[in-house]
């Protein structure tokens, strides 16, 4: 370490962010994340074992990602590297793989790559890495908040072994309020001391980013006065005025985009419209697509609901147009109507299993001959014998008549079987009225 090193770890020391200054440098100072780092897990044991493989570490902001690959930088014995995809180009990754070649060549070592934000490189970027992981000229540790399976090449995650990190507990978050507010790395040297129901506050508020509650702690001890008694005293208002309300973790590409549109549609077929209004405010305050949003209330109103209550699909489809037509913010109530009525509808699913039934019975027996009497009957067709015998509905009682329509191989299949539920108890009526078997 030259003069240049040594005043950088200094200034690193007293002058870095605090959030910076308290990221463990062992696993035993790691906080949360037990089920993956437990002792007697796997990847506690590698990492104290210097024998790790590539991983890639996924989870939301503030749970421990870097944390853990500077963890692992301390621990091993391998050369470390550290790009951040967000700034990184394919020049980078090609110094990094000809020193990665040299410590092969010249030492005889390992080289770990720790990739930040790796779902930021293109296809390309991340299939350029795919050969030397595969050779093991570098161990990847790739740290992403979006989902990997959709984010990350195929090839790669093959290749490597995934550890999804959790927002840390509130207990966890206390543990790390009180170790700020003990350390010398922390706040100690300022006298400063926080209330029992400010860092409850805290740690509840900060919901599993221990980021954002060391950033917090930081602003109230800058920006807080030293009292009569010599001491900096962090209290529930100034905490109040510190933590700013955090941004709804969702991105419109990612899977919490999938899982909220997910959790809406269930809510919508499990009949609870509070749960769907929950939903449906969670993706506006996200600034989700509208018309994305609409589309699968029709989709739902149609799968879930069905002949149950036939009006659900006209309500959707409505809701579809007004809200293009009127936009937000007012569209928002279009939307509100149209998830609470398809949720509060009775529902049945007996069109989409029919259908569903129907593709199965054409998978499986191809294209069958239709009967003669149901083709079309245009000029000439009766020489063939099509369109002779059929029996016009119309001119029968309850303008119903028993004939056949399925091919002879599948005339007894049943389809469409509806339910008790609401319009479809009515059809099952009608069904028993006119005798259709």
């Amino acid at each position: 370490m030259d003069i240049f090193d040594y005043m950088e770890e200094k200034w690193k020391d007293s002058e870095a962010p605090l959030a910076s200054r308290m990221r463990p440098t062992t696993l035993d100072e790691v906080v949360g994340q037990e089920d993956i780092i437990g002792k007697d897990k796997l990847l506690y044991r590698a990492i104290k074992a210097d024998k790790l493989s590539s991983i890639i570490l996924y989870g939301p902001p503030g749970v421990g990602k870097t944390t853990l690959a500077k963890v692992i930088a301390n621990t091993t014995k391998a050369s470390f590297y550290q790009v951040n995809a967000t700034t990184a180009g394919k020049k980078d990754m090609e110094n990094v793989i000809a020193e990665a070649k040299n410590n092969i060549a010249t030492k005889g070592t390992k080289s770990i790559l720790f990739i930040d934000e790796i779902h930021r490189f293109n296809k390309s970027q991340q299939d350029f890495l795919l050969p030397y992981v595969e050779d093991g000229t570098i161990i990847l540790i790739g740290a992403t908040t979006e989902n990997p399976y959709f984010e990350v090449n195929g090839a790669l995650i093959s290749r490597s072994r995934i550890f999804e990190l959790k927002p840390l507990s509130k207990e966890n978050i206390l543990t790390l309020i009180r170790r700020t507010f003990e350390s010398d790395k922390g706040v100690k040297s300022y006298n400063a001391r926080i209330t029992d129901d400010a860092a409850d506050f805290l740690a509840d508020i900060a919901d599993g980013d221990a980021r954002s509650a060391l950033n917090a702690i930081e602003l109230a001890v800058l920006t807080t006065e030293k009292s009569e008694d010599g001491f900096i005293n962090i209290d529930l208002k100034v905490i109040e005025q510190c933590i700013q309300k955090k941004a709804i973790r969702y991105d419109k590409d990612g899977d919490n985009h999938y899982d909220t549109i997910s959790a809406f549609i269930k809510s919508l077929r499990g009949s609870d419209p509070d749960a769907s209004l929950y939903y449906l405010a969670r993706m506006l305050t996200a600034g989700e697509d509208i018309k994305f949003i609409a589309r699968r209330m029709m989709i739902s109103a149609s799968e879930d609901v069905g002949n149950a209550n036939p009006m659900a699909i006209c309500v959707a489809t409505s809701v579809a147009s007004a809200v293009e037509r009127v936009g937000m913010p007012e569209a928002k109530i279009i939307l509100a109507q149209g998830a609470t009525y398809i949720a509060s509808s009775p529902k049945s699913n007996a069109s989409c299993m029919g259908i569903d039934k129907a593709m199965e019975v054409v998978k499986e027996t191809g294209n069958l001959s239709i009967p003669p009497y149901l083709r079309g009957a245009y000029k000439g067709a009766d020489k063939l014998g099509r369109g002779i015998g059929y029996k016009y509905a119309h001119d029968y009682p309850n303008h119903y008549v028993d004939q056949q329509y399925l091919p002879d191989e599948i005339k007894d299949v049943k389809m469409y079987e509806p339910t008790d539920i609401g319009f479809e108890a009515k059809i099952k009526e009608y069904f028993k009225k006119i005798g259709k078997k």
